[in-house]
């Protein structure tokens, strides 16, 4: 029974390693760069907005009722992680993402640098469907007859 293993079956490895590494490679994150105001990196697709905890998960963003998602993080302006009860109650300027089911997942609290520069996504929406935009097309009150409803595709 023999176990050594044949000197090329390990050039074949390395050769592999050497083909296969830069398609391992990711790409780096892409970012709106505030820190050439002295600010943080912030992914693209970050949203700004007023927050408030009233009751964790239960937040305000603009005055609107929110939810954290489950593990969302909080970041202060000197990026540590911080406690949503430490911040019940706080009005704070936020930089803030959004996971897919619309719940908010990410917070950085912002300093007043990060603050004076303007965010590329604040205006418009990151994604084209609910609950990112507002519904402005038809809607039923009730009371609307059945042949006056808006049709598919109209």
């Amino acid at each position: 029974m023999n176990r050594c293993t044949p000197p090329w079956s390990a050039l074949i490895w390395v050769a592999l390693c050497a083909v296969l590494a830069p398609a391992a490679a990711q790409e780096p994150v892409q970012t709106q760069n505030e820190a050439a105001l002295g600010g943080r990196n912030f992914p693209i697709g970050t949203l700004r907005g007023r927050f408030m905890v009233v009751n964790s998960p239960e937040i305000q963003l603009d005055g609107q009722p929110e939810r954290l998602s489950p593990g969302a993080r909080i970041r202060s302006a000197q990026q540590m992680l911080v406690m949503p009860a430490n911040l019940a109650g706080q009005n704070l300027l936020v930089n803030y993402r959004r996971d897919p089911a619309g719940m908010v997942s990410e917070v950085w609290i912002l300093t007043p640098e990060e603050a004076q520069a303007k965010r590329e996504s604040a205006e418009k929406p990151f994604l084209n469907f609910w609950p990112f935009v507002a519904d402005t097309g038809p809607r039923d009150d009730g009371k609307t007859p059945f042949d006056q409803l808006p049709r598919y595709g109209q």
